[in-house]
């Protein structure tokens, strides 16, 4: 009785969580696009629930909520099924889909799927192979060899983007690294953009002008018979056709010139915005934050003392005794090994990071005054 009401629970939890993946989908990731393909609801929906579910019984694991027996038996339920989204569902209607909308293929494109989906079973199972993730007395078909795998990336996608979040939010923040931007700033440059405009058109009416000429020019040549005529055409050249190269020539670095400039007055404008926002007291908190998450990267650097909220990373981080059924469930994995490898990613993506946007903001100073 017992375990028939915590899978209630628990089904009423999915049901629940597929319901929000769908809206998310719908209201937030394609609000403003028609989505055609049901297919790609139903399956993002399934892996948001399921993933909320594995979360979920983390939670109920540290306050002991439902049975052990049923917690066990979710937990294996959710890795399986999250585990046949991932590397068999998802991977194969891609592939299907890229192949339905290749014209060559498209007759037999249940069998370039089912190729398509090899090639990515080869490539993934052989990703496991430079890394220390498994005993070798695990079996081919073992789910510790599909989660090691998947956790393989998946660690590795979380410190690429931690890294940079943990760069680019203090960047993007703090008041610190926000240009001086005014109103005659922007208007200066928005008046130089519109020059840049206005010289485009009258050389682009100059080619026309010019182009006419030699159009006319030609007609009273083709008019002309006789050996004189003839002579005359061929030994002369039409006046004006060097000029066009040339022109066309300051037309392009004008057009190069006027996309920099724009790109410019948008930056500013998007600079200015910032200014006026980091005074309001949401921006203040915000810069607040830029601060402590600055704090924070530093820290994760050169100390290398962190973890995310993941299955693989959060056992790690749960007490010894809240640890058992999750060991169990996920096997003898090399937790150590996921820990080491996010902390390296984060450090390689994390200093990326600081050289890329150090480059940006030097520059955008040095481009402004040469625009």
């Amino acid at each position: 009785m017992s375990f028939l009401v915590d899978s209630v629970i628990m089904f009423t939890s999915q049901v629940l969580f597929f319901g929000f993946g769908w809206l998310f989908f719908m209201r937030q990731l394609f609000k403003d696009y028609e989505v055609r393909q049901y297919v790609v609801q139903v399956v993002f929906s399934v892996t948001f629930a399921f993933s909320c579910t594995m979360f979920e019984l983390i939670i109920f694991e540290i306050l002991g909520v439902l049975s052990s027996t049923s917690r066990y038996f979710h937990w294996k339920l959710n890795l399986y099924v999250i585990l046949l989204v991932l590397i068999f569902v998802v991977p194969f209607y891609i592939g299907y889909f890229v192949v339905s909308n290749i014209r060559l293929l498209q007759r037999q494109r249940l069998l370039f799927s089912c190729v398509v989906w090899f090639t990515f079973m080869y490539f993934f199972w052989k990703l496991g192979d430079p890394f220390p993730i498994l005993s070798p007395k695990h079996g081919i078909l073992s789910i510790e060899q599909l989660i090691s795998r998947v956790g393989v990336i998946g660690v590795t996608l979380m410190a690429l983007l931690s890294g940079f979040g943990a760069v680019n939010c203090p960047y993007t923040y703090m008041s610190y690294f926000l240009r001086n931007v005014t109103d005659s700033d922007i208007l200066a440059l928005e008046r130089r953009l519109l020059q840049t405009m206005d010289m485009i058109v009258s050389k682009k009416k100059r080619i026309a002008m010019t182009r006419r000429q030699m159009y006319q020019r030609g007609e009273e040549q083709n008019k002309q018979t006789g050996f004189w005529g003839m002579i005359k055409s061929v030994t002369s050249s039409p006046s004006g056709s060097e000029n066009l190269f040339v022109i066309q020539q300051e037309v392009d670095a004008l057009e190069e010139l006027s996309r920099q400039l724009f790109l410019e007055t948008v930056d500013l404008q998007a600079t200015k915005e910032r200014i006026e926002y980091s005074k309001t007291f949401q921006g203040k908190y915000f810069n607040f934050l830029g601060y402590f998450f600055s704090i924070y990267c530093v820290w994760k650097i050169f100390m290398g003392m962190y973890f995310v909220s993941s299955v693989l990373l959060m056992r790690m981080s749960m007490p010894l005794e809240y640890r058992t059924i999750v060991t169990e469930v996920l096997g003898e994995l090399q937790f150590n090994f996921y820990h080491r490898w996010f902390d390296v990613i984060f450090l390689v993506s994390a200093l990326s990071s600081i050289l890329f946007l150090y480059l940006a903001h030097k520059q955008a100073p040095e481009k402004h005054m040469t625009l």
